[in-house]
């Protein structure tokens, strides 16, 4: 076909909301039954071809963390030797298929998602992850199909910048995949994530191993057959589940590693990046390194601020997820004259948040991802109950009988520089630092300077001269910045995720700029008629 294709625009999917009596609640309804009672086996897929080890890893939900989901087979040194050769094998096909045959594949598992596999996705993070239904839409469902659909026309317009060609000759550039395979890393907290990772380098050409976090392998394996049914070739992505540090010490070793994508702890990432150096001149080429990693995200209120606003904004950007978003509000800043209304408002809020079981769709919050979450959260609970300077206003009990619940807790810090102040807990838990109305510059200068991380905050005002001061002194403290909102939420295409410092390489999910860290451009340049003569004009004789 002779065709010049120009592909689909995209439009962000919209949000079912599961209303009563509602056809996608029925859905979900029975999805979460079907999954919830199968006792799923989770294989590892190397080629197109399933591989059972022997050597598994159970899953459990983790608001009732007595039943099993699923057994997932583990990775070992000859399985992850055998997905780096399928990855080397279809990468020489799949690199030479033009991007329209490849925008195909993830298109069409875009609209799978949107449609067929919807709820069985959504119900695998619910079971999975103890999401809500709300929550497992807007990351599942609908992120997905956002990063899907616009990383295929972010890389539509990425081929489109050509270079100037002038008389006499014909310049292009020639995106080409990376030469060797893309190691992506993903998160147990966003599905969506867990899609993106690997597919974002697939639409560019590269061939990829997938390693999923253990909390999140069930609904990522859901995720992997969906893009299998959309006719993704065997060996383009490869699904590994299997012990983090194992599977990274034999792909790191390999001289065909072309790059990371990374979503996960600042330590791990920095763990990683230090390993790839020590190993960099075995490599063929400089691996690709991406990573968004932690965050102590703010929201610093303004004495102009709505009240109202800013007690929805606190409720929801600290505990929706309990407040394992990357991107949750940890500390908050509260001028002395909203305090005592702000303080009565997000308790009456909190009241009111239910925890629980997310399949009891009244539930706000369900539980954290595991033991080990559980236990550190709630260490930093007890330490704050026993610190002098700390008063918890609100929730601080947890019990891990049934699931690992903790409700909302919002603590009350004198110090500023109080360890969750500084320190990420990725739970439920927001610290409230009260500030005198008058030092409003130097809470600005508090804020940029008080954590190691840059990657979202928030500011709350109706004073425009305030907001435009916070835009200035906390131009660098934030890869994501929000204006009377919430500091989560991101959507694809609008809002550009990704943060600096040690929040990440800031290569902005959901953008043109992450698909240009995989490729590997070749300028190319065709002059039409050649030069026959060697002499310049300039060396005649006068």
């Amino acid at each position: 076909m002779d065709a010049i294709l120009k592909l689909p625009n995209p439009l962000n999917e919209s949000p079912l909301a599961y209303a009563p009596g509602s056809p996608e609640r029925a859905a979900l309804k029975a999805a979460l039954h079907t999954l919830s009672t199968d006792g799923a086996e989770i294989p590892l897929v190397i080629g197109g071809r399933e591989v059972r080890t022997g050597v598994t890893a159970k899953v459990v939900m983790p608001h009732r963390h007595a039943q099993v989901l699923a057994r997932v087979h583990q990775a070992g040194v000859p399985e992850l030797r055998a997905a780096i050769e399928a990855a080397r094998r279809a990468w020489r096909e799949w690199s030479s298929w033009p991007l329209a045959e490849r925008a195909r594949v993830f298109l069409r598992a875009a609209d799978l998602l949107s449609s067929r596999d919807r709820a069985t996705v959504n119900a695998a993070t619910m079971l999975g992850q103890s999401k809500t239904a709300h929550q497992a839409e807007i990351d599942a469902a609908c992120e997905l199909i956002d990063f899907l659909r616009f990383n295929v026309h972010f890389a539509e317009r990425l081929h489109a910048e050509q270079p100037l060609s002038v008389a006499g000759a014909w310049n292009a550039m020639d995106y080409r995949p990376l030469e060797g395979f893309v190691y992506a890393v993903t998160p147990f907290n966003f599905t969506s994530i867990g899609g993106n990772l690997p597919t974002a380098p697939a639409i560019m050409g590269n061939t990829v191993i997938w390693k999923p976090a253990a909390g999140a392998v069930f609904s990522n394996y859901c995720v992997f057959r969906v893009l299998e049914a959309a006719g993704l070739p065997p060996g383009v992505i490869n699904f590994v589940p299997g012990p983090a540090a194992a599977v990274s010490e034999v792909l790191l070793s390999d001289p065909a590693l072309a790059g990371i994508h990374f979503t996960g702890s600042t330590e791990v990432f920095r763990t990683l990046w230090r390993q790839v150096a020590e190993r960099l001149e075995r490599y063929t080429g400089y691996p690709r390194l991406v990573g968004e990693t932690g965050g102590k995200n703010f929201v610093l209120a303004h004495a102009s601020a709505d009240v109202e606003a800013l007690a929805v904004g606190l409720a929801r950007g600290a505990f929706e997820y309990q407040g394992q978003k990357c991107s949750a509000a940890s500390r908050a800043y509260v001028p002395e004259s909203l305090w005592p209304a702000l303080r009565e408002r997000l308790g009456s809020i909190l009241a009111d948040v239910r925890v629980g079981d997310p399949e009891d769709f009244r539930n706000f919050m369900g539980a954290v991802i595991d033991r080990g979450a559980f236990e550190k959260i709630t260490g930093y609970l007890a330490r704050a109950r026993e610190a002098p300077d700390v008063t918890v206003l609100f929730g601080g009990s947890a019990n891990p009988t049934e699931g690992f619940f903790i409700e909302p807790t919002v603590l009350q810090v004198q110090d500023p520089a109080y360890r969750t102040m500084c320190e990420e807990i990725f739970g439920p838990v927001l610290s409230v630092y009260v500030y005198p109305d008058a030092r409003w510059a130097e809470t600005l200068a508090l804020v940029d300077r008080t954590a190691p991380y840059a990657l979202t905050g928030a500011i709350f005002a109706d004073d425009r001269s305030a907001v435009a001061q916070a835009q200035t002194a906390l131009r660098y403290a934030a890869g994501n910045f929000y204006v009377n909102d919430k500091p989560t939420g991101a959507v694809v295409g609008q809002q550009p995720f990704g943060g600096a410092r040690a929040s990440g390489t800031n290569d902005k999910a959901g953008s043109v700029l992450n698909l240009i860290r995989w490729t590997s451009p070749r300028a190319i340049k065709e002059t039409l008629v050649p030069a026959l003569d060697w002499r310049y004009p300039f060396m005649a004789q006068a």
